[in-house]
């Protein structure tokens, strides 16, 4: 894969995904598990089916080449969010390890996946290290930024740099706070998005100040997310290509500023696929190829 420069923003190539039919499966699941995994309520199928269906199209229309993780009883709901379970490099794949104790099933079962279509993998967190894909951002093609949260510890962040260390990538630590505890989801990339080289959505009022000032010295511009576009995903921004984006329906603001610093944002209708759930449209896509 050396050719495909990674990164967070340059023009959207192939993705994975998993369907909200392949990981909801039905009521019953639906019922069974969306207390315990800590959704804020329960998820309605057909809607989200519906929701799903238009955010799989807006990928589409973009030439982008979707492809599916395939339905697996043993994993739960949350596999929906697949970001979380790899990270994509230059070099292969990244396994994860969840740091949530109901998703350790997933990176394997990926890993199955990737293995059967010849993706390159460059390795495997292993216990007890954990990280969560949603916790890593690349900021450009050398440098990863990862955040030390309640699914991504210290042992996890050390596999990572030995990993890439060999292929000359910096991986940054953002030290994230406490914030609602361990049981929320909490991830570096609920407070960042970057949209373009110098262009990065952020919600500054959790962000380590160190890591912030960081961003500033890369060259970074800081779209700021109001406080009440938080909770509703406005910070949760998928760039199909440099300027591009997707992000849930109702952030206006920060749309708006998207914007004005000459973005093209594009919507959907994400009440029960993302926000109940707590996973926005880089949670639920795992990039795989982008493109200069």
């Amino acid at each position: 894969m050396p050719h495909t420069h990674h990164s967070e923003y340059l023009q959207m190539v192939s993705l994975y995904i998993k369907t909200v039919t392949n990981a909801f499966i039905d009521e019953d699941k639906l019922q069974e598990e969306w207390e315990t995994l800590n959704y804020l309520s329960k998820p309605e199928l057909t809607l989200a089916k519906i929701e799903y269906g238009a955010f799989e199209a807006l990928l589409k229309n973009e030439g982008i080449d979707v492809s599916y993780f395939p339905r697996d009883a043993q994993l739960s709901l949350d596999s929906v969010y697949c970001r979380d379970a790899s990270i994509a490099t230059d070099f292969g794949m990244i396994i994860c390890s969840m740091g949530k104790a109901d998703r350790r099933g997933e990176p394997a079962a990926q890993r199955k996946t990737f293995m059967a279509h010849d993706i390159p993998v460059l390795g495997v967190i292993e216990s007890p290290g954990t990280i969560e894909g949603g916790d890593v951002a690349w900021l450009n093609e050398t440098t990863l930024a990862v955040g030390h949260t309640y699914r991504t510890n210290i042992e996890g962040i050390r596999q990572l740099k030995h990993l890439l260390a060999p292929n000359g990538v910096q991986v940054i630590v953002a030290d994230l706070p406490h914030y609602r505890g361990e049981t929320d989801v909490f991830h570096l990339m609920s407070i960042l998005s970057p949209v373009d080289k110098d262009l990065a959505v952020v919600y500054s009022p959790l962000m380590p100040i160190r890591f912030r000032t960081y961003l500033r010295d890369l060259g970074f511009e800081l779209i700021e997310v109001p406080d009440d576009e938080f909770d509703s995903m406005g910070c949760n921004v998928l760039a199909v290509g440099p300027r591009k984006c997707i992000m849930v329906e109702g952030n206006p603001k920060t749309r708006k500023a998207l914007e004005k610093a000459g973005c093209e944002v594009l919507t959907y209708s994400g009440q029960e696929i993302s926000v109940k759930g707590g996973g926005g449209p880089t949670c639920l896509t795992r990039p795989l190829k982008r493109r200069r």
